[in-house]
């Protein structure tokens, strides 16, 4: 018989009141309110689509940027919290996997037992840490911080065989720096996060109990480490490279990398499978860890290894911790003034914790069938584009022309959901144990990644949740996948017109469909093997048509400084460069679909726009897009999309037919007389 204490009986009582709630009605795919009509849509594009809704909607104090389709965001939060506050109040009488998602939200809502508890759940792992006798005991103590779901010293998981995409391998990455980026260590320009970090360092330490001498020369300690990891690290535009990131070699190789740390001690502390050969996807990452396994003291080691636990745990315990961490990551680094409502929090981590068995749910209550159905002939549409688009290109030979249209007829859709649901049977979700439940879901998500090793790999999973609002193409599997959470209002609605959808989804499938074709997907073959199957002169013409693209972003500012532009923010075209390629493939392939849709038949005029004008009002809007200056410069060291107003005037800028659309006279910002195009 299940124990439920007195603090969890009237947590779940308060769950029971959210039920039944009515929503806010999400925006149109098109809102005529958005739009500034006294901008010119020829000198600013942007700002004609956004500028009401810019004006209208600033960054909400919980929040470090706000796009226009947050909206939708907020609701499927707000539909996610109804399902598991039903969940956690009728769980007598739900399915076990219902259960679960309603046990998981309970507990984690319940803050006043989380206080109670204070440091209890975390006191036997600080134990075992303090236990350390010597370095040869850290593969198996950074084996259990894994299992954990704590980001220590590198990752650990299965991949694809890049070069046998049908089987799974064991693959090794970089990892351990908590920091955003190995830059943030690294440049003068990030001095002052870098001391507001060590200064976070010390105060998590002082709430861990240390006194302030002892929490400096932890901070440090942990600093130290941390700026090692990064330092060996690779960078993100390295990083885009496929051959740079996949090393396949035998165990007994990969342990030379590091000769001082013992790899078979982790290896069977992690329980993971035999395999004779791994992917190492970082090699100059391991050989550099090796200098600091043979001359960091043990100490020093034990002091990153308490900050890693403390930083993945950090959301499960007592409310000066979640505060601390806020204020650095949240506030420092994001802009964000307040942290998000606790439901909010729990909402999240229980869809990253069980995805599929609350999307099981949410599916049910928000997604049709018929979507599914007309998303997939609006995709259809789109690919038989992009087949016409690879047929008649002007720089593209007829060799890789066919290995292309190859690519794009392997390709799988993945709509919705998947067909096969996850099974969390395995997993156990105790009342009233938040802490538990999450080392207990991280534990779950390790073990079925490491059982993956050495099998045949499933096209049918998904890495994504349902409820998740945003899609992915994946080089590997050559599928494209949209949850239903990215198939509502204003990214897509049943009753749109067709102008309208092919603005907002079409671009977007047309996105994730160029991403098979962009500068990281076009070294993958149909099948998902690394394989190069371009012509040389292929190549450079491709490379030749990119660099333009790189060019062309490098020089937008996205955060200015007025008192010295030098020091302005821009955005790094390198890093951004396959998002940009999709971005403005992504549009081109979507107006071609349009045109092919419509033929002849535009319809009447709708909010004063033709079809044409419609969609790209449509595409426009779906950027609509207000951050933080701190969310700003972060975004433009990590983030490989571009910001809001050149995903739009970057976009339509490269496409003559948006200024016959608007009737642009020839030279204005949007109009150029050079464009830029790939696709």
């Amino acid at each position: 018989m299940r124990h439920i204490s007195g603090a969890l009986v009237f947590v779940v009582a308060a769950l029971s009141l959210s039920l039944a709630r009515a929503y806010e009605p999400l925006p149109p795919v098109v809102d005529p309110a958005a739009i500034d009509r006294t901008a010119d849509p020829c000198q600013d594009f942007y700002r004609f689509t956004c500028g009401n809704w810019l004006k209208e909607h600033p960054v909400p104090a919980d929040q470090s940027r706000w796009f226009r389709f947050d909206d939708l965001d907020e609701h499927t939060r707000a539909v996610l919290r109804d399902i598991l506050a039903q969940a956690a109040a009728e769980k007598d009488h739900a399915s076990p996997s219902v259960r679960k998602i309603g046990d998981y939200y309970a507990a984690c809502m319940d803050a006043p037992a989380i206080e109670a508890k204070g440091l209890a759940p975390l006191r036997p792992e600080l134990d075992r840490i303090a236990a350390l006798q010597d370095k040869a005991a850290l593969p198996a103590e950074i084996a259990r911080l894994h299992e954990l779901g704590t980001n220590a010293l590198f990752s650990f998981s299965a991949a694809q065989d890049y070069t046998d995409a049908g089987q799974q391998i064991a693959q090794a990455d970089q990892g351990g720096f908590a920091l955003p980026d190995r830059d943030y260590y690294l440049l003068e320009e990030f001095q002052a996060e870098r001391a507001a970090y060590l200064a976070h360092l010390r105060k998590m330490f002082r709430l861990l109990g240390d006194s302030p001498e002892q929490a400096a020369a932890e901070a440090d300690a942990a600093l130290k480490v941390d700026t090692i990891l990064a330092t060996a690290a690779m960078g993100r535009v390295e990083r885009r490279e496929p051959k740079n990131v996949h090393h396949k070699m035998d165990i007994v190789g990969f342990e030379k990398l590091t000769p001082s740390f013992m790899w078979k001690d982790y290896l069977a502390a992690a329980k993971a499978p035999a395999f004779a050969s791994l992917d190492a996807a970082d090699t100059g990452f391991f050989s550099g860890l090796e200098p600091s396994l043979r001359n960091i003291p043990l100490g020093e080691w034990k002091s990153y290894l308490r900050w890693s636990l403390l930083h993945g745990s950090a959301a499960m315990l007592p409310q000066v911790f979640v505060a601390e961490d806020f204020d650095f990551f949240g506030k420092r680094l994001g802009g964000q003034k307040e942290l998000k409502a606790r439901w909010k929090r729990c909402v999240d981590l229980a869809d990253q914790g069980l995805g599929e068995a609350l999307g099981r749910e949410y599916v049910a209550k928000e997604f049709p069938p018929q979507a599914k159905e007309r998303v997939l002939g609006l995709v259809r549409a789109v690919e038989k584009a992009m087949a016409a688009d690879i047929h008649d290109s002007p720089w593209m030979g007829e060799a890789t022309k066919q290995k292309a249209l190859e690519k794009l007829a392997g390709l799988a859709n993945k709509i919705g959901y998947p067909d096969k649901w996850r099974d969390y049977s395995a997993l156990d979700i105790v009342p009233g144990d938040a802490m538990g439940n999450s080392r207990r879901v991280a534990a779950f998500e390790f073990r079925r990644q490491l059982a993956k090793i050495g099998k045949p790999v499933d096209r049918g999973e998904w890495y994504m949740s349902p409820p998740t609002d945003n899609a992915y193409y994946d080089p590997q599997m050559n599928d494209i996948n949209f949850p239903a959470g990215i198939l509502q209002p204003p990214n897509f609605d049943l009753k749109a017109d067709t102008a309208a959808l092919f603005g907002a989804l079409g671009a977007t499938v047309g996105h994730e469909l160029t991403h098979g074709f962009d500068d990281e997907g076009r070294h993958y073959d149909s099948q998902g093997n690394l394989k190069d199957w371009w012509t040389e002169a292929d190549g450079k013409a491709f490379e030749a048509r990119a660099q333009g693209f790189v060019t062309e972003y490098s020089k937008f500012v996205t955060l200015p400084d007025p008192k010295d532009p030098a020091q302005s923010v821009r955005l790094d075209g390198k890093l951004t460069l396959g998002e940009n390629i999709a971005d403005n493939g992504g549009l081109m392939l979507a107006y071609m679909a349009l045109l092919d849709t419509l033929g002849k038949e535009t319809g009447p005029k709708l909010d004063g726009f033709d079809a044409v004008q419609r969609f790209f009002v449509s595409y426009g809007q779906s950027w609509c897009f207000n951050q933080t200056d701190e969310a700003a410069k972060k975004a433009a060291k990590v983030d490989p999309h571009s910001t809001g107003r050149f995903r739009v005037n970057g976009v339509v800028s490269n496409m003559p037919e948006f200024g016959r659309a608007f009737s642009c006279p020839a030279g204005s910002p949007m109009t150029p007389q050079a464009v830029n195009r790939v696709w």
